[in-house]
């Protein structure tokens, strides 16, 4: 297991980033949803507010820059769960309340978990390519 690299043509090292498998993401994400919602509930905000739908959207772009970016939409749908089951309809009901509005906060939650996990979908490395002049094989020539 290498801790640190060194791109081409570069003497900084960086350390390398493991991201999380996709399993163990959606498991962060049901324990990192099921503790904001009991934050949330400590702090009397347990309603639907834009307090609570940032919480939310923070939280899927916290757990998405750790995890890779397949993992986009299960930190998406066990945000959505939650957020729908205790602060929109509260005492675990899961109900839809409009193509609209369910859709629109599916798709917050998940493009802010995609984005933030984006960077790891880059490619590490960049190949460059030098072009190197022919030799000029008449100067060094002995007469």
């Amino acid at each position: 297991m290498r801790l640190y690299h060194a791109r081409p043509g570069r003497r900084a090292f960086r350390p390398v980033v493991d991201r999380l498998t996709v399993s163990m993401s959606g498991a962060l994400a049901l324990v990192g949803f099921a503790a904001l919602t009991s934050a949330l509930s400590v702090l009397g905000e347990l309603r639907a507010t834009g307090f609570a739908l940032g919480g939310f959207t923070v939280l899927c772009a916290v757990l998405g820059a750790v995890s890779r970016p397949v993992a986009a939409p299960l930190i998406a749908g066990a945000g959505w769960l939650f957020f729908n089951g205790f602060v929109v309809h509260r005492y675990a009901t899961v109900e839809w309340g409009g193509t609209g509005a369910e859709c629109a906060r599916l798709g917050l939650f998940a493009a802010a978990a995609l984005v933030a996990s984006l960077p790891a979908a880059l490619p590490r490395r960049r190949v460059r390519v030098q072009v190197l002049a022919a030799p000029d094989r008449t100067r060094n020539v002995r007469s």
